[in-house]
């Protein structure tokens, strides 16, 4: 296979020669879906849950009366002497929105040291930690005493997650076949849906336990010891061990995930691809990702989990049962409204993974944002016609559960659009030698801003009022707007082949300038050359074939009139190849254009 070699002059100690390397074509690939593979999808994907289980159990424990006693008496004091004030107010309290926030803080710090681990020592010893650290910040919190104890068991939680949303993901993305890779990846997703339910639930039933929030808070060492085992019985990803240069291994695994002896085109794409991994550091990975050939990535990369907090999922999530306490509802209301909407996440989720690969990504993006942008308007203008009704703060049952109605909306949205395509697409869009700094970013954006909302959005709430939700819903049409204009579809495109897209892309190509035109020659040049050997082994059949067909008849006229055929044969492929653009590259010139038919 023919490889174009990149220099890149950047500040710094000199870097060997780059390889940019891209897929063989889709026919090339073995993509069945085996029963060992999907076994792997979803063991790797229980990763999910300590992500989901932590987001469903926060906001459950922070309404129940006997944890805000202990931990957080001034907001118990101020739900038992209600003085008419704000009922947006209530919750507004620094320690235990730090208490929410820590977790994120704790990953984010821990994802650019879990971003290393995975590239220097694979996917599974990632996955190892986070189910190690979660384990032990589930212990600290079950049995906290005081704050310290709370803060601490936090912080490992957050550690655990941010190893665990670091790897998962893109062990996903390597390990399923490219026509299947949406589904799989978004078992994660699903995951975290099931995650935040089962906490929801478990909340709702021990709240009349004196100290109930003990199990629910305990309870999270379930799903990490899922994950400890996963981490011990899956394989490595094939690309993580051709990383480590375990290529005949690699195969193996390769020929098991696939169900086929037939996976010499996709090894060797992966084998190439590695021989550049292997010549570029994490720093440096870092350093590529701010190049222009690579910049449209790295911003998408950037913007993607950014969004995807700014649609206000987390705030909602995190504070559901604190929300509709505000709101009127007493606190066995809140948790049951609070599974309710755990309930539609996780049927929405399954709707994501049944799609994803049929609609598209961009799809699903403009259609949940829209849907999300009309659930916030709504949301916000009914609270701020009824509080005016009521200051109280008592709403009536027929508008408390118009709110949970539409919430429910919105979380739907959100659970078939940005909440699977925030993690899939990042880890999509990634070449092998910034993939793991890639999604080191991309957590760490996800991490910061959901400290970010979960430091602030009760005093925001209190500050703002029903305006918090017009915030929200401006931020979703901004990301709207830019998934239509500027967020290529990757649906069906080999992971190795995703930066041709972005090359051909109308305005990233102009932000590449001449880096693109090198990326669309290169991959232009391997696809003749592809061709080119499969005709030759067809000629090649075909006059075997003919040989054998001719019998006694002259050979020598047999031959000549094989050669005059492959030779007839060769010039029409030429000719075709000239003039007839093959179907991937019509649809990349499709999701290129700027107008949302397109996706």
């Amino acid at each position: 296979m023919q490889s174009q070699v990149l220099s890149f002059n950047m500040t710094g100690p000199p870097m060997e020669p780059i390889v940019t390397l891209y897929s063989s074509t889709l026919g090339e690939y073995e993509a069945k879906l085996t029963g060992y593979v999907v076994f792997v999808a979803f063991l790797a994907a229980s990763g999910g849950l300590l992500f989901g289980y932590d987001l469903g159990v926060t906001g459950g424990v922070e309404s129940m009366p006997s944890f805000q006693q202990k931990f957080f008496n001034d907001v118990y004091e101020s739900q038992q002497n209600f003085d008419g004030s704000s009922p947006y107010c209530t919750y507004d309290s620094a320690t235990l929105q730090f208490f929410t926030s820590v977790l994120f803080l704790a990953g984010l710090v821990a994802a650019p040291i879990a971003g290393w681990t995975t590239k220097r020592f694979g996917r599974l010893l990632s996955m190892f930690i986070a189910s190690i650290s979660f384990l032990i910040g589930a212990g600290l919190n079950a049995g906290a005493q005081n704050l310290a104890m709370l803060y601490i068991g936090r912080i490992m939680l957050g550690i655990g997650i941010g190893f665990a949303n670091s790897s998962v993901p893109l062990y996903l993305s390597e390990t399923a076949p490219f026509k299947y890779r949406g589904a799989l990846n978004q078992l994660f997703q699903m995951s975290t849906t099931i995650g935040i339910l089962v906490a929801q639930l478990i909340n709702y039933g021990v709240r009349d336990w004196a100290e109930g929030w003990r199990l629910s808070l305990g309870l999270a060492a379930v799903p990490a010891l899922i994950l400890l085992v996963g981490s011990i019985v899956l394989p490595e990803s094939p690309n993580s061990l051709c990383e480590r240069k375990q290529d005949a291994k690699a195969k193996e695994i390769l020929k098991r995930l696939r169900g086929s002896e037939n996976v010499d085109a996709e090894m060797r794409d992966i084998i190439e691809a590695t021989k550049l991994s292997q010549k570029v550091t994490m720093r440096q990975s870092w350093r590529i990702m701010l190049t222009r050939k690579y910049l449209p990535q790295f911003i998408t990369t950037l913007l993607i989990p950014l969004f995807q907090q700014l649609t206000g999922i987390n705030a909602i999530m995190f504070y559901v049962p604190v929300l509709f306490k505000s709101l009127g509802s007493g606190s066995e209301a809140a948790l049951l409204n609070t599974v309710i909407v755990g309930a539609v996440n996780v049927l929405a989720t399954l709707v994501a993974i049944f799609t994803v690969d049929r609609l598209g990504r961009k799809f699903l993006f403009i259609e949940g944002g829209v849907q999300m942008l009309s659930s916030m308007i709504v949301t916000a203008v009914v609270l701020g016609v009824e509080f005016s009704k009521y200051p109280d703060g008592v709403l009536p049952t027929g508008t408390a559960i118009g709110v949970l109605v539409v919430i429910c909306v919105f979380v739907a949205a959100f659970a078939w659009s940005w909440g699977p395509l925030g993690w899939l697409v990042p880890s999509e869009i990634q070449t092998l030698e910034t993939r793991a700094a890639g999604m080191s970013a991309a957590v760490c954006i996800n991490f910061l801003l959901s400290f970010i909302i979960g430091q602030t959005f009760v005093s925001m709430l209190c500050a703002m009022e029903w305006g918090v939700f017009l915030f929200f819903a401006g931020w979703v049409g901004i990301m709207t707007v830019f998934v239509i204009f500027f967020v290529p579809e990757t649906r069906h495109v080999p992971v190795e082949q995703v930066q041709v897209h972005f090359a051909r892309h109308k305005i990233w190509n102009k932000l590449m300038g001449p880096a693109a035109d090198e990326v669309i020659t290169a991959h232009e040049g391997r696809r003749a050359a592809r061709k080119a050997r499969a005709l030759e082994g067809a000629a090649d059949a075909e006059a075997t074939k003919n040989e054998e067909d001719i019998g006694d008849e002259d050979v020598l006229g047999g031959r000549t009139s094989s050669l005059w055929n492959q030779f007839y044969t060769d010039t029409a492929d030429e000719i075709t190849m000239t003039e007839v653009p093959d179907k991937n590259e019509e649809e990349d010139e499709g999701s290129s254009s700027s107008e949302p038919a397109a996706s």
